[in-house]
C-alpha cells in the first residue's frame, strides 16, 4: 500500500514538475513523469488512458452500478517566461516557467488521486490531467474526445492558485467566477521606405500606435459602465531598423468580458475600428482571435452546497472560506463547466508576486491543505 502520509511527498512532486515546464501540447516530459507515478500506485481499481499529451485516470467505486462519477481536473502546461526566482528547483528549460501554478495543480491532483486508491468511495472518480490550458486551448477538444466521453463525469471540480490569499483560504462564489476571454492578434501591412522620405511610404508603426489608443475607446465609450470588459495589448512588433519606415507591424493582446454578448459587441467595434485604420493609413489589416475561452460559471446549487460544507466542517482543519467577487482572469475550464455542472475555486498560496510573474513562488503549504479539502469533500459528496 502506498504511504500517503510521508511529509513533503507532493511538495517534492511539485518541485520535480516545476523543473520541466512545457508549452501546450508539448508536455511530453510532464506526461511521462505523471504516468511513471501513476503506474506506481495500486492498479486494482485504476484505469489509465492518454489523450494527446494529457491523461485520464478512472478509479472505480465500491458501490453497485449504476454509480455516480465525479471529475477532478488539473492543467499541465507552462508559460513562455524566463524564471527569475533563483530557487533550487527552478526551471531547467530556458524561457519556460510554471508561472501560473499548474505544477501545484498537478501535484494536488496526484495527492487526491493517491488518497482514493487507498480509501475508495462508493462512486467513480475521473482525474483529468489536461494539456494546453494556456494555449492553444486543450479543454474543448479533450472534452469532445472519445476518451473523455467514455469517462464523462456527472459533476466536475477544479481549483486555481491565488497568490493574494493566505494559505488555508478558499475563495469561491456561485455563478460567474472568471471572464469570457479571447486572444487577439492584429497584423498591419503598409509600405516601407527610407526614414527621410515618409511621404513615399505608409508607416504602420504610426498606424499601430493610433490603433492601440482607439481600441481603448471601446471600453470607455461602447461598453455599459455597469458591465465589465478589458482590452489589453501586451505586445507590439514592427519594423527592422531605426532609419527604415516599417512596412509591417503586429499587435498581440487579449479581450475579456463578463458576458458573451459583450464579447460580441467588443469584437464588432474592434473590427470597425481596424477597418477605419486601414482607410486612414492606406494599409491592410488582418485580425485573428486565436483561442477563445468560455466564462467559468460555477453551478449555483453545487457551489452553494460546497460553501455550506466548508463553513460548517472545515474550520478545525484550518480552512477559511471567502466568498469572492468575479475576476477578469480566463480559464478554459469554463468549457467543462458549460457541459458539466461543478465549480472552480481559488486556493490561497500567499506569494508577493502574482500569476504569470517570473518571480512567483507559491507557499507550498497550500498543497497539503488542498489535498485535505478535496479528499474530505469528495468523500462527503459521495455519501450524500
Amino acid at each position: 500500500m502506498t504511504d500517503t502520509s510521508s511529509p513533503g511527498r507532493f511538495v517534492q512532486i511539485r518541485r520535480d514538475l516545476h523543473r520541466i515546464p512545457e508549452l501546450g501540447f508539448q508536455e511530453f516530459k510532464t506526461q511521462a513523469y505523471l504516468l511513471d507515478y501513476l503506474t506506481s500506485l495500486p492498479q486494482d481499481r485504476m484505469e489509465i488512458r492518454t489523450w494527446r499529451t494529457g491523461i485520464l485516470v478512472n478509479l472505480t467505486g465500491t458501490g453497485p452500478a449504476p454509480r455516480r462519477r465525479y471529475g477532478y481536473r488539473a492543467d499541465m502546461d507552462a508559460l513562455p517566461i524566463q524564471e527569475d526566482t533563483g530557487c533550487a528547483y527552478r526551471s531547467a528549460h530556458p524561457g519556460l516557467m510554471h508561472a501560473c501554478g499548474h505544477d501545484l495543480h498537478m501535484s494536488i491532483g496526484l495527492g487526491v488521486l493517491t488518497y482514493f486508491t487507498e480509501h475508495p468511495i462508493s462512486d467513480d472518480l475521473t482525474f483529468i490531467f489536461q494539456p494546453a490550458e494556456e494555449g492553444p486551448g486543450g479543454a474543448l477538444p479533450m472534452l469532445q474526445s472519445e476518451e473523455l466521453q467514455d469517462l464523462r463525469p456527472d459533476e466536475i471540480f477544479a481549483l486555481h492558485i491565488a497568490p493574494e490569499y493566505p494559505v488555508g483560504t478558499l475563495a469561491v462564489k456561485p455563478g460567474i467566477l472568471f471572464a469570457n476571454t479571447s486572444e487577439l492578434f492584429i497584423d498591419l501591412v503598409g509600405k516601407g521606405g527610407h526614414a527621410a522620405y515618409p511621404h513615399q511610404a505608409n508607416d504602420v508603426v504610426i498606424a499601430a500606435c493610433q490603433l492601440v489608443g482607439q481600441l481603448q475607446t471601446i471600453i470607455s465609450r461602447n461598453v455599459n459602465p455597469l458591465d465589465s470588459a478589458v482590452i489589453t495589448i501586451g505586445k507590439i512588433e514592427g519594423g527592422a531598423k531605426q532609419n527604415i519606415i516599417a512596412e509591417q507591424a503586429r499587435l498581440e493582446g487579449t479581450i475579456r468580458t463578463l458576458s458573451a454578448g459583450t464579447m460580441e459587441l467588443v469584437k464588432s467595434r474592434l473590427e470597425a475600428i481596424v477597418g477605419g485604420i486601414e482607410t486612414s493609413f492606406s494599409c491592410q489589416a488582418r485580425i485573428d482571435y486565436g483561442s477563445t475561452y468560455r466564462q467559468v460559471y460555477n453551478e449555483e446549487q453545487v457551489t452553494a452546497d460546497f460553501m455550506t460544507w466548508l463553513r460548517e466542517t472545515q474550520e478545525p482543519y484550518g480552512i477559511t472560506l471567502l466568498e469572492c467577487t468575479e475576476a477578469m482572469t480566463g480559464e478554459d475550464f469554463g468549457y467543462f463547466l458549460e457541459a458539466i455542472p461543478g465549480f472552480m475555486f481559488w486556493l490561497g498560496v500567499h506569494a508577493p508576486y502574482g500569476l504569470h510573474h517570473a518571480r512567483l513562488e507559491p507557499d507550498e503549504g497550500a498543497i497539503d491543505a488542498a489535498i485535505g479539502v478535496m479528499t474530505r469533500y469528495l468523500t462527503w459528496r459521495s455519501s450524500q
